[in-house]
């Protein structure tokens, strides 16, 4: 059995997609996933599975979640080991003196279809794609002159030609860090 992270795409941001973790959760269990639980409400579930290919377990979980809660959200498969190696790569390391800087990871369905230069900048939105590995971006945002952070999931979407959801870097540290200690539990 291989540990999972599911991280599905626009669930319960800004208001929409609402939907309970409980109905989430109940959904991977019946799509076959063992000791599944979420990390906060935005669509991160952790899960086991025996099923080692990443297609066909999320087309199943997706089918599970219309049945279970009549949404079909795009859903970003890693196991624990691909997100253990991420955070230890840590990316970010050098940048961490700009305090006013928000770090993201935006993991993608699949690998991109187009090709960028890096580093990839939408300078009226403050975004900065500072690397591409495979199929996850890492994504530096600045203040923009009106003092918000912009979001860079849709930039990525259209800049890279792959559906992603985007994480914030210390959730993506985080979920580690959970399924460390719930494994400990167990």
């Amino acid at each position: 059995m291989a540990e999972y992270i599911a991280f599905l795409r626009a669930i319960n941001v800004g208001g929409s997609s609402i939907v309970r973790m409980t109905d989430l959760c109940e959904a991977f269990v019946n799509a076959g996933c063992r000791n599944v639980r979420s990390y906060i409400a935005s669509g991160n579930i952790l899960f086991e599975s025996g099923v080692s290919n990443d297609v066909a377990l999320a087309r199943k979980i997706r089918r599970a979640i219309v049945d279970r809660v009549g949404m079909e959200p795009a859903i970003m498969l890693r196991t624990l080991k691909d997100l253990e190696a991420l955070v230890a790569r840590d990316p970010f390391r050098k940048l961490r003196q700009d305090r006013t800087a928000k770090f993201y990871v935006a993991f993608l369905e699949g690998t991109p279809s187009k090709s960028v230069k890096i580093p990839l900048t939408h300078a009226k939105e403050g975004l900065d794609v500072i690397a591409v590995t495979g199929r996850d971006a890492f994504i530096v945002s600045r203040p923009k002159p009106n003092g918000f952070y912009g979001f860079p999931n849709n930039f990525l979407e259209q800049a890279l030609g792959a559906v992603g959801t985007t994480r914030n870097w210390s959730t993506v540290s985080k979920v580690v860090t959970f399924a460390h200690r719930v494994e400990k539990t167990r």
